[in-house]
């Protein structure tokens, strides 16, 4: 879509990205968590801020569920609905890039194209893709909200992995995938600290 010609931005007078990644002394981006539901996706978003703000950065959560209850309360899960859901939650985490601070975001993001519009809205240098991998039959073990138990009784619409096809990466994927079924989340959080640490040094 493109903007009104009588809309005018003013970024170019705003104070400028790096001002506020020095007053904080980090380098601004975003950790980009995605899986099925019950993954373990938002638990390593949850432990990766607690880790990081233990170290002294300064950060966002963005959750799935969360942003649904609000900025995204009036989408669904159609097809049109979770790419317009991504698209938002991707200008978000830019807005936060700019202004210094460390962004974490936590989205099942079933497909690859969806990925990569957050990938081309929120700029390769910024973004840092972590698959967090867990089988279907291993989440439905978990059920930690419940949902797989309504998807099998035909309760929930639409569910990733059962009604609604979850991509998983291909053989071009440069991140980081986090194994959930077979490690812990102590291993899995050194692994995503690790990958995350280098991208937010001070340079």
């Amino acid at each position: 879509m493109t903007a009104s010609p009588d809309i005018h931005p003013e970024f170019h007078r705003q104070l400028g990205r790096e001002a506020k990644e020095k007053r904080l002394g980090q380098r601004a981006g975003v950790v980009w968590l995605y899986g099925l539901s019950g993954s373990g996706k938002s638990t390593l978003a949850h432990l990766l801020e607690q880790a990081l703000y233990d170290e002294g950065r300064a950060t966002v959560l963005l959750d799935g569920d969360n942003l649904r209850t609000g900025l995204n309360s009036g989408l669904g899960f159609t097809e049109e609905d979770r790419r317009e859901n991504i698209r938002r939650v991707a200008e978000v985490a830019k807005l936060f890039v700019h202004s210094g601070l460390i962004t974490i975001c936590s989205f099942i993001s079933p497909y690859r194209s969806l990925r990569s519009l957050a990938r081309q809205v929120i700029g390769e240098p910024d973004f840092l893709e972590v698959y967090v991998h867990a089988s279907f039959e291993s989440c439905t073990r978990r059920d930690p909200k419940g949902l797989y138990q309504k998807a099998a009784e035909g309760r929930v619409a639409h569910f990733t992995g059962r009604d609604s096809v979850f991509e998983e990466p291909d053989e071009s994927f440069t991140g980081l995938r986090l194994d959930t079924e077979h490690e812990s989340k102590e291993q899995s959080l050194e692994k995503l600290l690790a990958a995350a640490r280098p991208r937010i040094a001070v340079r």
